[in-house]
Formats: C-alpha cells, structure tokens, sequence
C-alpha cells in the first residue's frame, strides 16, 4: 500500500532551527514587498507550507521575523560576488557598467522594500538598539564601495584615488535611480552613465 503523507512526514528528516528559520524568512520576504507590515502570520505559515505556530516557535514575534527580513533583503552577498565577476571584463569601461547594473539592483531592491514597509507603518527601530540599526545599510554600502574601488587597475589613468572616484560613481548612481521628488524624471543606462562619468557630459572637440 503506498504511504500515507502523515508517514512520509514522519520519515522526513526534520529541519534544524537555522535551517527552519531560514526557510520562513525565504517564504515572508515576497510577501513583504507585496504587503509590507501587514502581512499576517497566517500568510507566512501558507506561504512557507508550516502550521502558524511553527512561525513562534523560530521567532520571537512578528516584528522580529520582519526585522531579520530586512537584514536578508539589505544583504550584498550576491552584489559583492557580481562585483568580484566584473573583474574579468577585459575594460574599465565594461566593468563599471557591470557595477552600475549591480548597485542600480540593489538600491531599486532596499528602496521599494522601505517604502512597503514605511508606507504600512512599520518602524525599524521600534523595539531594537537604533544605533546597531544605523549601521545597517551604510556598512553594506562602504562594502559595495570598496569593491568598486577594486575595479580600477593599476593601468588605469585615474586623476583621483580609486576610493574616490569609487564614491564618486556611486554618488552619480544614487542620483540616477532618484526619479521624482525635485529629481529627473529621465535616468541614464548603465553604459550612457559610464560615458558620463569617464568623459564628462561635453561633447569632444
């Protein structure tokens, strides 16, 4: 007789608390670009296949699944990795345009997942240390900003030290990703924006 599924669960290795934790995190983070703060925990108990109590028993509460939520989405693993790739791009001009393709991901990514949040009224610092919260994003950035900095050879002929001019094309992708609110409303590629920064916005004489 083929097994029931009540069987095959208790035949199926059971998860370690990392893993479990992991895995909810995995489920709820779609559901807060969709729902933001609202989201229920009966949403992230169908969404990761668990029963809802399964959810309290990995976390403490909501508000602290959604925080190390945040701390996944902010994440720059994948990001410093690109970075690492673009290395092999055999010009500077290639391999900034990769780097622009990868902090352009991320700031759309952390952007549209704080406005969700702010816009259903979550607070991160309500009821954790808000200078560890600080330091949060910035830390992740002076990391992206570093490896940037890296792309930039020995043979390059820079003017400014590659920290600087790492910060500097950085500054002009934030800007550029910034549509509205006083900002432009027309945005450069990601080639049209290394163009600009390498050569400035004047036409060659």
């Amino acid at each position: 007789m083929p097994e029931d599924t009540t069987q095959r669960r208790r035949r199926a290795p059971a998860m370690s608390p990392e893993d479990r934790r992991e895995a909810i995190v995995t489920a709820t983070v779609p559901l807060l670009f969709e729902h933001g703060a609202n989201v229920t925990t009966s949403q992230i108990a169908k969404a990761a296949g668990i029963a809802e109590g399964t959810v309290f028993r990995a976390f403490k509460d909501k508000r602290e699944l959604i925080h190390t939520c945040v701390r996944s989405v902010l994440a720059v693993d994948s990001e410093l990795e690109f970075l690492e790739q673009a290395k092999q791009a055999d010009t500077l001009a290639r391999r900034l345009s990769w780097a622009i393709s990868a902090v352009s991901g991320y700031l759309d990514r952390m952007w549209k997942l704080m406005s969700v949040l702010r816009d259903s009224g979550y607070d991160p610092h309500d009821g954790h240390d808000t200078k560890r919260e600080h330091k949060g994003p910035p830390v992740e950035m002076q990391r992206i900003t570093e490896h940037v900095a890296a792309l930039f050879g020995p043979d390059d002929d820079l003017r400014v030290d590659p920290s600087l001019a790492a910060g500097l094309l950085l500054g002009l992708v934030f800007t550029n990703r910034m549509q509205g609110n006083g900002f432009s409303d027309v945005t450069a590629d990601a080639d049209q924006l290394v163009e600009l920064f390498l050569h400035g916005v004047l036409k060659e004489n």
